[in-house]
């Protein structure tokens, strides 16, 4: 002999696909709450808490010394030592961008490696607007970095430098380097972000990143050919590092226009991830 257990059921608590029906109309996903939950993720994790800092002291850091050392050699070398522009003072964001591409890239290729991707991109089926919520919340991170490490690395220097070397903050090219050295940063975290979103895998993203602005422009621009002469400014840090340089007659692109070449680079990278991001499996 047998006996069927039964379940009491509530008439007002509703079962299978009227329950997910209730529960997704309760919680709507959507674009604030979607930056709010990768802000949450972005500070979750141990990287984020070491490349900033890292970013931070290395840009602040190599611009105490260029001014110390700067200073002490060129004097013990009796040379005439002028005013220090802003541009050999943002001098550490060559260091600080590395630090950036390391952070954008595993922003989004961890969630891929760990396999969270797949809740991101169920929350979010359309996946657009998942990626572009977590490209902004990078984006602001990486700015703000930027910010800070600018304001610090004046900070540092400004006993060191004195009233003889001291930036004149008046000048107007050195006023564009303090506010582009930001800006490029964070065009910077768009570039690496765009390619860890395309490839998906750390590794792979990381060595295309760093090989593309550390190696390719470095060859590129060593190589005598007429092609690729003309080519070279046009690569994303070769143009967009205008923005933080003082400037020289013969640039082939002006400062701001050379940041909008790096700014292309990642956008056209994003717009084709995000192409792609629609046609793969998570």
């Amino acid at each position: 002999m047998s006996a069927t257990a039964t379940v009491p059921t509530n008439p007002s608590v509703p079962s299978g696909r009227a329950a997910a029906r209730v529960a997704s109309s309760d919680v709507r996903v959507t674009f604030p709450r979607l930056v709010r939950s990768e802000w949450i993720k972005l500070w979750s994790v141990r990287s984020t808490w070491w490349v900033v800092p890292i970013t931070v002291i290395a840009q602040a850091g190599i611009a105490w010394l260029i001014a110390y050392f700067g200073i002490d050699q060129m004097e013990q070398a009796g040379v005439e030592v002028g005013r220090f522009t802003a541009g050999e003072l943002v001098g550490g964001i060559q260091f600080a961008q590395l630090a950036i591409c390391v952070l954008a890239v595993l922003t989004i290729t961890g969630e891929y490696s760990t396999g969270m991707i797949r809740s991101t991109l169920t929350a979010a089926p359309t996946r657009t607007p998942a990626l572009l919520a977590k490209g902004l919340v990078l984006l602001v991170v990486a700015f703000v970095t930027g910010v800070v490490g600018t304001v610090l690395s004046w900070a540092v220097t400004y006993p060191v430098l004195g009233e003889t070397y001291r930036v004149d903050l008046a000048d107007s090219v050195n006023q564009r380097i303090f506010i582009g050295a930001p800006l490029y940063l964070t065009a910077i975290a768009l570039l690496a972000f765009a390619i860890g979103a395309l490839l998906r895998h750390s590794a792979g993203a990381l060595a295309t990143v760093l090989g593309l602005l550390l190696v390719v422009e470095g060859i590129l621009s060593m190589i005598p050919w007429t092609f690729f002469e003309k080519i070279s400014p046009y690569l994303p840090m070769s143009a967009g590092s205008q923005l933080v340089q003082t400037g020289s007659p013969d640039a082939v692109l002006s400062a701001w226009e050379g940041y909008g070449v790096l700014v292309a680079w990642g956008v056209v990278a994003l717009a084709a991830a995000l192409v792609l991001a629609k046609r793969r499996d998570a």
